[in-house]
This record gives structure tokens, sequence and C-alpha cells, in this order.
């Protein structure tokens, strides 16, 4: 009778452990690191307006099943050096500029052909519709990255300096521009008879300030909240670039997601490029931008014929470039890329 007592007894202990043991866990959420250049401040530039409505979005849509952590001002590095820590998993995701984004993916110069696009309205129909699918599928397959989407940087690029109005190409002669370190850019600048200087973001301000740059390139919001009115005196409205943030996300991160997590995460980057694109156009319309930089600066729009002459001299240059560098591949996409361009414009 002892061993039927004893096997009461352990049965009894048992049940009560598991009576008594908690419940299981939830599920720890899953933290997404996110990079961007700029300031956490939606009001003050596109990549803070991105980064925090993509956060109140994911984290309410997944109920905290999500969680974005974001890391503004390249707290993590600069973007080349980002980037190789999203491919391997240490950071999640970053919304990063083209020049650092080629390190990753090379072809992205393509993007550069000059004078390519008639209007704004046009640059987010071309990157919402199959060129963007196009592009996001070659991105995805080289590098192993998700392609969330493709934001507004700022607008299409201006041209300022320190010497003088910049109306033609002759103008630019002999002024040395600040580049990205993109040789797109670079032929971009030679071509029109500058001088270009592959000059690091960080840099770039204190370069202008004690003239290793006469001027740089850049969207009229990116001149306004980085202060280059401070040290250059001349903006030339050429809009000759419209040069977007690539979103991309760790790929095995993204296969961790479950199909609803990837739902709301995939639409919520959309409603934040979105958000990216209005304060782009607020800033530039508004005392943060073009408003506040012209009581400081002398203001030149380049007028039709003007123009003309800057597309002649830049576009075919930047394309030969784009088809020595990228080869066969390289000029497809270049192609698909125009006729998108096109296709959206009519």
């Amino acid at each position: 009778m002892n061993w039927i007592k004893s096997t009461v007894a352990f049965a009894a202990i048992g049940l009560a452990a598991a009576f008594a043991a908690p419940a299981p866990a939830e599920a720890a959420a899953k933290v997404m690191k996110l990079h961007h250049l700029n300031n956490d401040d939606p009001f003050d530039n596109a990549t803070g307006a991105m980064a925090i409505v993509f956060k109140n979005l994911v984290e309410s849509g997944t109920n905290g099943s999500v969680v974005v952590q974001t890391f503004p001002n390249g707290q993590l590095g600069k973007d080349a050096e980002v980037l190789a820590q999203e491919k391997a998993g240490v950071v999640q995701s970053g919304i990063h500029s083209v020049g650092g984004f080629a390190s990753a993916y090379p072809m992205i110069g393509i993007l550069d052909v000059p004078f390519a696009f008639p209007d704004i309205a046009t640059t987010y129909a071309v990157f919402d519709g199959p060129f963007g699918q196009k592009l996001s599928a070659d991105i995805e397959k080289k590098t192993g990255m998700k392609v969330l989407g493709f934001g507004d940087s700022g607008g299409f690029f201006a041209f300022t300096n320190s010497k003088h109005q910049i109306k033609t190409p002759k103008d630019m002669e002999g002024l040395k521009i600040r580049t990205m370190g993109l040789d797109t850019h670079k032929t971009l600048v030679s071509s029109m008879g500058g001088q270009p200087a592959a000059i690091a973001w960080a840099e770039v301000y204190t370069a202008l300030q004690t003239g290793v740059a006469d001027g740089e390139m850049n969207p009229v919001p990116i001149i306004s909240f980085a202060k280059f009115n401070e040290v250059q005196k001349y903006l030339t409205l050429t809009g000759h670039l419209f040069s977007p943030y690539v979103w991309v996300v760790n790929g095995k991160f993204w296969d961790s997601l479950t199909d609803q997590e990837k739902t709301v995460v995939s639409n919520a980057a959309k409603s934040a490029i979105v958000a990216g694109r209005g304060i782009s156009r607020i800033i530039e319309a508004s005392d943060k931008g073009l408003p506040a930089l012209a009581k400081t600066m002398d203001v030149y729009t380049p007028t039709p014929a003007e123009k003309a002459e800057f597309r002649k001299a830049a576009q075919p240059a930047v394309e030969k470039v784009i088809v020595e560098k990228y080869g066969a591949e390289g000029e497809e996409m270049m192609k698909a890329f125009l006729a998108a361009i096109d296709a959206a414009s009519k």
C-alpha cells in the first residue's frame, strides 16, 4: 500500500506544480532598429517625419509585437557602415541616401540622369509604379534586403556657391562643387565645367566655410536645415536631379515577421514616405525653406533656354558614364527609368 500512497503523493505534487506554474510568457517583441541621417523631428526634415510616422504606425498596428527604435543623425555610423550592419542583421533597417546606398547596390547610379524629370509629381509616379517595383526587385535580388520604398530627400537639387550666380554652364567653370562619391555626380559637375569634390556629408559645412569647396548641390530643404546659407551666397534652382532615399530592411528580419506584421510594416512605410514627401514640400515653401533662404541668398531660376544648355552639356556625359560603368544591364535599367518618366509625364 505504501507504493500506492507514494504514487498518489507524487501525482498530487505534480498536479499542484502544474497549477502553480506560471503561464508561458508572451513572445518577446521583435525589435527593429531604424537608422537615418537627420533629426528625429517630424517637422524638421523628411527622414524625421518618415521615422516617427513609421514607428507610431508599426507599434500601434502590431499591438507592440514589433518595436521600432530610431537612431537619428547617423548615430550608428555613416550610410555605408550601417548598410554592412544591416546586411549582417545587427541593424534591421535604414533610410539611405543614394550616395550611401551605392556601396551595397552600385547600379543606383542609373537614377542620376540629369534634367530627366519635368516636375516633382512625376517622381512619385515613377518610384511608386512599375519602375519602382522593377528597381526594388533587382535590389532585393542582389543585396538580400527587402525594399520598403523610395522617399523624398527634399525635392529637386539646386546649386549653391559663394562666388557668383550660375545662369549657364559657363558660370560653373572653375567652381569647386561638393558632390557625393558617385561617379555620375562627379561627371555631372565636370561636364558643365565645374570641379567635383567628393566630401563626406558631416564635413560639408566646414568645407564650404573654409573654402575647401566653393559650392554644393542639394534640395532646398536640406540646404536650409544644414544652414548652408550661412556660408553660401548664391542659390540656383536648376532642378537637375531627384535623388530618392532608399529604405531597406534586413532580409532575415523581414522573413521573421508574420504575414500580418509584414502587412503593417509595409503599409506603415508607404504612409511614412507620403509624410516625408509632404513635409519636404511644406518646408520648401515655408519660412524653413526657400522664402527664408531668399532673405540672405541671391536666388535665380534658369529660363527654359538656359536649362536646355545645362541639359545639353550634362545629360549625354552622364548617360555615357552609366553605360560604361554598369554595362548592358545598367543601360537597360536606365532606359526603363527614362521610359517610365516619359509615360508618367504624359
